[in-house]
């Protein structure tokens, strides 16, 4: 594995840790206090034209490949998890459209996904379908030159403020999953409307919306890759999108332990720096141990994307021990912070609220498991 970087990559990258230090760490508290979507920091994200990272030169992009759009995603979650959550969100629009949409669907919807001229979201998960993603009842009809889509998605992040969907309902339900269809939805389109935005334990400013789906007519020319293979767009999509929850947990934990280590060499009691005692190095280094592996899983993961490899046993690893390790150190973070790391004075407590999330959404942890133990299973066949 090679995870060097070429000049023009390298720049990319220095330059988003210049910004996360000058423009999005100072304000990422009072982001997620005031609880409304950051469009001021997603605007510094068009200016740099990161979301363009790993598409294609064609259709406006950057080329840089998976492997630099995680480091980029990892290094954003680290300054501002919120700007961090958006930055993934968007990629689960972009990636089923770069890679199953014609050249048509491409030119149209990925070159403003790639520019950031409009935001992206992804619906898959419903009331009933969440880790059974084959679940899906949200119904699609052909009559004429439309289809017209009924039902609604929960849970969908960047939901009401992005302009161009990816969803997922059933041509046939009698079928399960080999009914499902992938379908480009753009905000505006008639019947196409938002409800609640769920009010949750943390990342109170990245919505989490409901899409509403009634009698919404969407031109035939919008299906993704083929009528019945939604099911293939979607778990290609997912497996990307454990890339991205993977790096943004390693990002929210490398903030729980920066924060950690410096109010550790400030806090005294005793009569010295509670950084000197052995029970607080402990704490450190076995976080900051834990964050490199999970970091380097995840690296690995999308190097493999790049490669053109299996990366699906991989990322469903990084995004399983990642998810699970930040929870940890966010927790460990707020131990050393003691009582006020309790408090709101601090960013601490807001990691570990924030933390939770990564173990649920993208398949919770015991999806991840029971994905890895099919694949050992299947590798090593009696």
């Amino acid at each position: 594995m090679d995870f060097s970087f070429t000049e023009d990559q390298q720049m990319i990258i220095d330059a988003v840790r210049e910004l996360g230090e000058e423009e999005l760490a100072p304000g990422a508290s009072e982001i997620a206090e005031r609880g409304e979507f950051p469009w001021e920091t997603v605007e510094l994200l068009r200016e740099m034209d990161l979301f363009g990272i790993p598409i294609p030169e064609e259709y406006n992009g950057l080329g840089m490949g998976f492997l630099t759009w995680a480091v980029v995603g990892e290094l954003l979650s680290t300054y501002c998890s919120t700007t961090g959550s958006i930055f993934g969100a968007h990629v689960l629009a972009q990636y089923p459209i770069m890679e199953f949409g014609n050249d048509e669907q491409c030119r149209k919807y990925l070159t403003p996904l790639a520019t950031g001229e409009s935001i992206g979201a992804f619906g898959l998960t419903e009331p009933n379908a969440g880790s059974d993603a084959g679940a899906v009842a949200t119904k699609a009809e052909l009559r004429g030159d439309r289809y017209i889509l009924n039902g609604t998605k929960i849970f969908i992040s960047n939901g009401g403020e992005a302009e161009i969907y990816v969803i997922i309902a059933n041509l046939d339900p009698s079928r399960g999953s080999r009914g499902l269809t992938a379908f480009i939805v753009e905000k505006g389109m008639p019947g196409f409307e938002f409800g609640k935005n769920e009010k949750k334990m943390g990342w109170d400013a990245l919505p989490n919306r409901e899409l509403i789906f009634q009698d919404c007519e969407v031109p035939v020319e919008n299906v993704l890759y083929k009528p019945g293979r939604g099911f293939r767009v979607a778990l290609d999509t997912l497996a990307v999108g454990r890339i991205g929850m993977g790096v943004g947990a390693v990002g929210l934990a490398q903030a729980a332990l920066n924060a950690a280590v410096v109010y550790a060499q400030q806090r005294e009691q005793f009569g010295q720096k509670i950084a000197e005692f052995q029970a607080i190095q402990f704490k450190l280094a076995d976080m900051a141990t834990e964050i490199e592996a999970a970091r380097l899983l995840c690296q690995k993961s999308a190097w493999l994307k790049d490669q053109g490899e299996d990366f699906g046993k991989i990322a469903a690893m990084a995004k399983l021990f990642a998810s699970e390790m930040v929870c940890r150190v966010a927790s460990e973070a707020v131990q050393i912070h003691g009582g006020v790391g309790y408090t709101r004075d601090f960013p601490v407590e807001r990691y570990l609220r924030d933390s939770k999330l990564f173990e649920i959404v993208e398949g919770t942890s015991e999806i991840q498991r029971g994905i890895i133990a099919n694949r050992l299973f299947r590798e090593h066949r009696i």
